[in-house]
């Protein structure tokens, strides 16, 4: 199975899968990016807003943090081929949209993701909405950029499991990617395809998935009808000082993209995940865990970094029952400040689930190509 890579490609093209004329790239930005000088920036009207910076939790009206723009319509389209092609992995069995599909929320609805081996990793697949506001990435936060993030999955050996002169190899083999290649990056096609083309094309395609035209969008841009009197209420909820939600969970992005130390409770046999603490050897830090976006969380259960929690109710119930209480005998965790007894009732509980539903906003959702230019199945691994 490792052999796949560039010998099937060249297999597949002589084959007449696929074809040079089956694929160009898109001379148009993404829905949110304007055209400028031929690249896209990212428009918004949160950009209208101040900037969150001393703003508390964030009013409605609070801008935005920085995004990752400026890539070419050509470099972003590239992106999203590579994106959903199994070539990427050793044995072209997996592509990053295998662990990040659309219709879950780019997240993949498990509680630990699948990879190459068929068998769980350590955590589950983060959603990939609005990650190009991001700056801390992976559960653990140890990459601080997206092609230092794409390099986990690229090379690990349980997601794709690839290495650097395999994917060179795979995709410098394939014709279709040579022209297309040469197209995004305004180069000759006899020029080699190298790892940072790769890793800017697909940080291009990742920075254009914007989320933010939900109902709770229409509703902070002044539009008062748009949530309902029980989501409104979950959203004072949220907001409050009781029970704090919105002091990690900051509006707009609904993260602050700090480290938190929550004392989530592991799914039954799992072993405690040291979180931060693994890749910064900071006890302090043990069992703690990047704060995530909530935008499109309703579609990405199940929760948590294990995916512990089936339903959005059941993470409130977790928060509500208080500080540490599912935390192990002799277990010691610097729990985060943040989290305390908001001893919140059921009907509150339920507003706030019912309120973040109000997330939801695939508006902007890219196409997912018909073909890839290996030939390979679109988006690869089927497990369900």
């Amino acid at each position: 199975m490792k052999l796949l890579g560039a010998a099937l490609a060249a297999l597949l093209m002589m084959q007449g899968a696929v074809r040079a004329e089956d694929f160009s790239l898109s001379q148009a930005c993404p829905p949110s990016f304007q055209k400028v000088d031929g690249l896209c920036q990212f428009r918004s009207l949160y950009q209208l807003y101040p900037s969150l910076e001393g703003q508390g939790v964030g009013g409605l009206k609070t801008g935005l943090p920085p995004i990752r723009d400026g890539f070419s319509p050509q470099q972003i389209d590239l992106g999203r081929y590579l994106f959903f092609d199994p070539l990427l992995s050793a044995d072209g069995t997996v592509a990053c949209a295998s662990c990040h599909e659309p219709d879950k929320g780019f997240a993949d609805g498990r509680g630990r993701a699948i990879g190459i081996t068929g068998e769980p990793v350590k955590r589950s697949a983060p959603s990939l909405w609005n990650v190009g506001f991001l700056k801390r990435l992976f559960w653990d936060a140890r990459a601080d950029s997206l092609e230092a993030q794409m390099e986990g999955p690229l090379y690990d050996a349980m997601e794709m499991g690839n290495t650097r002169e395999g994917l060179l190899a795979a995709l410098n083999g394939n014709l279709n990617y040579r022209r297309l290649f040469a197209t995004a990056f305004e180069r000759p096609a006899t020029n080699e395809i190298t790892l940072a083309e790769i890793y800017l094309a697909i940080a291009g395609f990742e920075s254009s998935l914007i989320s933010l035209n939900s109902r709770y969008d229409y509703y902070a841009h002044g539009q008062a009808d748009a949530l309902s009197e029980e989501e409104i209420e979950g959203l004072n909820v949220f907001r409050s000082f009781v029970a704090r939600c919105a002091e990690c969970h900051t509006p707009p992005l609904f993260t602050n993209q700090q480290i938190a130390v929550i004392g989530t409770p592991e799914p039954e046999g799992m072993a405690r995940d040291t979180g931060v603490a693994g890749p910064t050897g900071d006890p302090t830090l043990r069992g703690g865990f990047k704060v995530p976006s909530l935008r499109n969380v309703a579609l990405t259960g199940p929760y948590m970094h294990s995916g512990r929690f089936k339903t959005l109710e059941e993470v409130g119930d977790f928060y509500t029952k208080g500080r540490g209480h599912a935390v192990p005998e002799g277990e010691e965790l610097y729990l985060h400040w943040h989290i305390w007894e908001p001893q919140l009732r059921p009907e509150e509980v339920k507003s706030v689930a019912a309120f973040l539903q109000a997330l939801t906003d695939e508006s902007m959702k890219p196409e997912t190509p018909a073909a890839v230019p290996s030939g390979l199945r679109v988006g690869a691994r089927v497990l369900d």
